[in-house]
C-alpha cells in the first residue's frame, strides 16, 4: 500500500467520522423546540433565537414604563404571556413611535412585535399586521384645576394651548375637532412636563395614561380629569404585514385565552387600578 493510498483512506475515515458527529448533533439534545427559531411553536420565526423582541415607546404608563430598573406595564405582561407560550423571553426595544406605526422597525428586523398602546386604524393596517383588539380606547382630557374646560370644544373656544403625543389618535382627534395647531411631543413624559411647566394648558392623551399621572400628588394637586372620551377604537399588537402569520396566530390565541380565563381583567386591574368598564371587542 502506498503512502498516497494511506493518506486518502485517512481523509475518508476522518470525513466519515465528522459526518457521523454532525448526524448525532442534529438528532441529539431535542428539547421540543423548533430548531430554526428556538421556540416551542413550529413555524414561528423570530429575529433572535430564544427571544421575543418587542418594540415600544417609553414611557407610556400603564402600558409600558421603567420601574426599579426594568420595563413593566400592561402590555409587557400581555406579551410575556405570548413569550411563555413560545418558550422564549421577552426583550424590550425602545424606539420612536413613528418608526413603530410605519412598520419600519418591524421590516428592518428591529423587533418581532410592536406593543405600544397602539390604536388599530385603517391607515396603520396598510403597513402592519394587527392582532385582534386587546384594549378599548378612551381618551382623557387633563386640565389645570379651575380652568373651566370640560371638553375639546372648550379648548378651541378658549383658544387654550393643547398638547398631544405626535403620530397618535389623540392628535387625529384634535384635528377632527378643528384644532390643527396642537403642540406635539415625542412621548407622554415630555407631554406631561410641558403641562406642568405651563408650556401648554391642556393635555389630550389615552385615559389610562392620564389616570396614571393623577396617582402622583404633584399632578393631582394641580390638575384634574376634565373629560373621558370613548372613541370606539381598539388597541392592537402588531407584527410584519407579511411573514409573521404564525406569530400573529399565537398572539391572538393568547389574548383570547387571557380574556376568557380572567387573566386580562386581573392584569387590567393591576395596572389601571380599577375594574374595566368595557372589554375588548372581538377581532
Amino acid at each position: 500500500m502506498t503512502t498516497g493510498s494511506l493518506r486518502r483512506r485517512a481523509v475518508a475515515a476522518a470525513a466519515l467520522a465528522m459526518s457521523g458527529l454532525l448526524a448525532l448533533s442534529a438528532c441529539g439534545g431535542d428539547s421540543g423546540d423548533d430548531s430554526a427559531t428556538g421556540t416551542k411553536v413550529p413555524g414561528v420565526k423570530l429575529v433572535s433565537s430564544g427571544k421575543l423582541k418587542t418594540c415600544t415607546n417609553l414611557p407610556y404608563p400603564p402600558f409600558q414604563y421603567e420601574e426599579g430598573g426594568k420595563v413593566v406595564g400592561f402590555d409587557v405582561d400581555m406579551i410575556d404571556l405570548v413569550a411563555k407560550k413560545l418558550g422564549v423571553t421577552q426583550e424590550i426595544v425602545n424606539i420612536d413611535f413613528d418608526v413603530i406605526k410605519s412598520g419600519a422597525a418591524l421590516n428592518a428586523n428591529r423587533c418581532d412585535v410592536a406593543a405600544a398602546g397602539m390604536t388599530i386604524t385603517d391607515e396603520r393596517k396598510q403597513n402592519l399586521g394587527f392582532s385582534r383588539p386587546y384594549f378599548p380606547e378612551v381618551l382623557g382630557l387633563l386640565v389645570k384645576k379651575g380652568a373651566g374646560i370640560t371638553s375639546v370644544d372648550d379648548v378651541k373656544a378658549k383658544n387654550a394651548k393643547l398638547g398631544v403625543q405626535a403620530d397618535t389618535t389623540s392628535q387625529d382627534y384634535a384635528k377632527s375637532k378643528g384644532i390643527a395647531g396642537a403642540r406635539q411631543y415625542k412621548d407622554s413624559g415630555k407631554q406631561l412636563l410641558a403641562l406642568q411647566s405651563g408650556a401648554i394648558d391642556v393635555v389630550l392623551q389615552d385615559l389610562p395614561v392620564v389616570n396614571g399621572w393623577l396617582k402622583k400628588p404633584e399632578v393631582s394637586g394641580k390638575f384634574e380629569l376634565a373629560a373621558e372620551i370613548p372613541t370606539g377604537a381598539q388597541y392592537g399588537f402588531a407584527v410584519k404585514k407579511t411573514g409573521s402569520e404564525e406569530l400573529l396566530k399565537v398572539i391572538n390565541e393568547t389574548i383570547t385565552s387571557a380574556i376568557q380565563d380572567g387573566t386580562w381583567k386581573a392584569t387590567y386591574k393591576k395596572w389601571v387600578g380599577s375594574d374595566p368598564k368595557t372589554m375588548p371587542a372581538e377581532g
